[in-house]
């Protein structure tokens, strides 16, 4: 079974990572790339890694791409568009992906065993959190409310304009 939830979710995330780089109108990208961010998050749930997969789901699928699809939605100029896909960006993508996996396959496999490390739970990554990096956290945190507070000033200026 995981080989062939492995195969399905490749071909997901691949195929959403190419749409997101080749389909012409900005919106269906944006919505093609959050397709891959899940991917990428199945790819952590199948490994067993599920606060990572349920973070790559919260803050890249909830935060991330819908801030893009907004930012698109907001700031949306009638452009004439080509109606051509571009195919540039998926020549990039493919080159990109091409030599990594030409680095992954020339790379010699690793004979010794990890090892034993302790059990990495919500409770010991929240308790690391607020202990050791609580003024990170608190920074990422106003930077994020700056940002929003300065896109809202953005959208309300742009209004005022049309």
């Amino acid at each position: 079974m995981n080989s062939a939830a492995f195969v399905v979710i490749v071909i997901l995330t691949l195929a959403a990572a190419l749409a997101a780089a080749s389909l012409p109108k900005l919106i269906h990208a944006a919505l093609s790339f959050a397709v891959a961010f899940i991917g990428v998050a199945a790819f952590f749930f199948l490994l067993g890694a599920e606060f990572v997969g349920l973070v790559q789901v919260f803050v890249y699928v909830g935060a991330v791409a819908v801030l893009i699809v907004f930012t698109i939605l907001l700031t949306r100029r009638d452009v004439p568009g080509t109606g051509k896909p571009n195919w540039g960006g998926a020549i990039i993508a493919i080159a990109v992906f091409g030599g990594l996996l030409w680095a992954i396959l020339k790379t010699p496999s690793l004979s010794v065993a990890a090892p034993q490390i302790e059990a990495l739970t919500v409770k010991r990554i929240g308790g690391v959190l607020m202990t050791d990096y609580v003024w990170p956290l608190q920074c990422v945190g106003l930077l994020l409310t700056a940002a929003l507070i300065g896109a809202l000033i953005l959208v309300m200026e742009n209004r005022d304009e049309g």
